[in-house]
């Protein structure tokens, strides 16, 4: 599984986050909270989704299933003028990305092999910005038909 190389320009994204830890992954509680209010959102800019993670420095450095990220249930928005109660915004800066497109339910075994093999053995390493999903109209959760892109933070080693 070869990434195509992308700059990610500036996203402003509007949603709902919450704090957890590979050992208490609560993303299903983050989705049921946020997919039925989204239509209270103005100004999509599409009908994707962007499920986005934020890790603290050193995440993978020192890493522990314990240590917790924040994730966020998103959409992007073409401005902030009016953000529902109970959502959040956030601008998503510019970045060098390794974009993966990955089919099928299973996207563990894609992070696996991203930051066990390619990584270390690509002219890249991570980046300490938002990693994030795009999940556009061929994603299905636990689908094995289901399509999403996974965008990589990197920077040139």
């Amino acid at each position: 599984m070869k990434p195509r190389i992308e700059i990610s320009g500036e996203k402003r994204l509007v949603g709902m986050k919450l704090v957890m830890s590979l050992a208490n992954y609560n993303i299903g509680e983050l989705w049921r909270s946020f997919l039925p209010r989204r239509g209270e959102i103005r100004n999509n800019l599409t009908d994707e989704l962007i499920s986005m993670v934020i890790y603290p420095p050193g995440y993978f450095e020192d890493f522990n299933p314990l240590n917790e990220f924040v994730r966020w249930a998103t959409v992007e928005v073409s401005n902030f003028e009016h953000i529902p109660s109970e959502m959040e915004k956030y601008t998503l800066d510019s970045g060098l990305y390794a974009v993966f497109d990955h089919k099928g339910s299973d996207a563990n075994s894609v992070f696996q092999y991203i930051f066990s093999s390619w990584l270390p053995n690509s002219d890249f390493q991570l980046d300490e910005r938002p990693h994030f999903e795009v999940l556009g109209e061929k994603y299905k959760n636990n689908d094995p038909n289901s399509e999403e892109e996974i965008w990589i933070p990197i920077k040139s080693n």
